[in-house]
C-alpha cells in the first residue's frame, strides 16, 4: 500500500532545509493570530468527527479543563473585540501537541479494526466463513 506523500516529513528529513524553513514556520504561526488569544495549535483542530471526539475523551482532566478554559477565553476576547495582554499570549514552548498524539492513536486503532473486519477465515475444506 502506498503511503501519502507528506511535504513536512520530507522537509524534516533534510536538516539544512528544515533549519532554513523553521524561522518561516514560526513567523507564520505568530502571524496566524491564535497565540494572541491564548490558544494552542491543537485547540484549532476540528472537533466534529468521531475520531476527534474519542481523542478528546482520552484527555486527562487537567488538559480537558485547560482546553475548555482557553477556548472560552478566546471566545470572550472575540466577543469584546480584544486580544489578551502580551504576557498571556501562548509562548512557543507552551504550544506543544496534546491532542494530536491521541488522535493518531485513535486513527491507528480504527485502521487496525478495519483490517481485522476485512479478514476472511477459510475452512480446511475451502469454504469461506
Amino acid at each position: 500500500m502506498l503511503r501519502p506523500f507528506s511535504l513536512a516529513n520530507w522537509i524534516l528529513k533534510h536538516p539544512t532545509l528544515a533549519r532554513f524553513l523553521n524561522p518561516i514556520a514560526k513567523m507564520y504561526a505568530n502571524l496566524s493570530g491564535y497565540k494572541k488569544f491564548g490558544l494552542r495549535y491543537d485547540d484549532l483542530l476540528m472537533e466534529e468527527n468521531d475520531e476527534m471526539e474519542k481523542a478528546l475523551k482520552r484527555l486527562n482532566k487537567k488538559e480537558a479543563y485547560d482546553r475548555i478554559y482557553r477556548l472560552r477565553r478566546a471566545v470572550q476576547c472575540d466577543i469584546t473585540s480584544s486580544i489578551l495582554p502580551k504576557s498571556e499570549w501562548t509562548k512557543d514552548s507552551e504550544d506543544v501537541p496534546y491532542v494530536s498524539p491521541l488522535l493518531d492513536e485513535v486513527l491507528r486503532e480504527k485502521k487496525e479494526r478495519e483490517a481485522f473486519d476485512a479478514l476472511y477465515v477459510r475452512k480446511p475444506g475451502g469454504n469461506i466463513m
